[in-house]
């Protein structure tokens, strides 16, 4: 990661992926962070692959991740713990992946319309990772959208929390407090997701996309990969067009791009709609995570 998209996403980290939801308060303790250690606690363990098969989900109980998993502790924390994917494998670059949120809830319930009208126009694909929340209160938009082959549907959880094994909080969003809370978190969104698309979802991310090593652990287990993010393009929806536009643009060969597409009112659509032309005269391919990540 070069120096200026390292500088610029440790910037946006540090405020905003909570724009999901309610704004965070302004004097709440900063979350430290990540730190890179291997667990103290249990064995180690090679993560599950994920299924070659997009009908093929892992038979993987609550029970037997709390058992694997339950006395096991957490040595990291942050949005780069082991095996969570940040950019894409060399063998896919050029291209770059696009990414949008959509996080349910008080306040994180909207549909960014001009957003997925401009992707269209634009045949840009993208990932959408939809959190059940989100898809209850837009069913008919997720019709639309899970029938549109220009987009590959993903997994944002069941309540948009961290994924913690000790609580931890980002945000001021209390973060999972135990290994069958972050069962819960995956697979519930996990199982309504393949209900309703007939194949269950590939790639997971949680709620401000905070996690810990084992709870990173638990979701290969269950079958998903933890799709994280190289460049953040509107910090939780918060950013203005121009900054928008600005920190898209700094996306490189193999980026990983977050943003949000249930804030209507925010600059992402906008600000997209300035960077994505530039983008494609200067040559960038777009691919959704599938497409590159296997």
């Amino acid at each position: 990661m070069s120096l200026s998209r390292r500088a610029l996403l440790t910037v946006v980290a540090g405020g905003f992926l909570a724009g999901c939801e309610s704004a965070p308060d302004p004097t709440a303790r900063t979350v430290p962070p990540p730190t890179v250690a291997r667990p103290t606690d249990g064995p180690a363990r090679t993560p599950s692959p994920v299924p070659s098969s997009p009908g093929a989900v892992p038979r993987v109980t609550r029970a037997e991740m709390v058992a694997q998993y339950g006395r096991t502790k957490a040595t990291t924390w942050g949005f780069t713990a082991p095996g969570v994917v940040t950019e894409l494998p060399s063998a896919a670059r050029p291209a770059i992946a696009l990414t949008f949120d959509a996080c349910g809830g008080p306040g994180g319930g909207g549909y960014d319309e001009a957003l997925i009208d401009l992707l269209r126009a634009r045949k840009v694909p993208a990932t959408l990772f939809l959190n059940a929340r989100w898809i209850d209160a837009n069913r008919a938009h997720f019709e639309q959208l899970a029938g549109d082959p220009l987009f590959e549907i993903a997994n944002h959880g069941t309540r948009h929390r961290p994924l913690s094994v000790s609580g931890r909080a980002a945000y001021g969003i209390g973060g999972t407090r135990d290994a069958g809370e972050v069962f819960d978190e995956v697979a519930g969104n996990r199982d309504k997701l393949t209900a309703l698309l007939g194949h269950p979802p590939r790639f997971f991310r949680s709620g401000t996309a905070y996690c810990d090593d084992v709870a990173a652990r638990i979701v290969a287990d269950l079958g998903e990969r933890f799709a994280g993010f190289s460049v953040n393009a509107d910090a939780g929806a918060t950013f203005t067009p121009a900054q928008v536009h600005r920190s898209t643009l700094t996306a490189t060969a193999g980026s990983i791009v977050i943003g949000h597409m249930n804030h209507p009112a925010g600059g992402t659509a906008r600000g997209m709609a300035r960077a994505l032309p530039e983008m494609l005269a200067a040559g960038h391919r777009f691919v959704r995570l599938s497409d590159a990540v296997h």
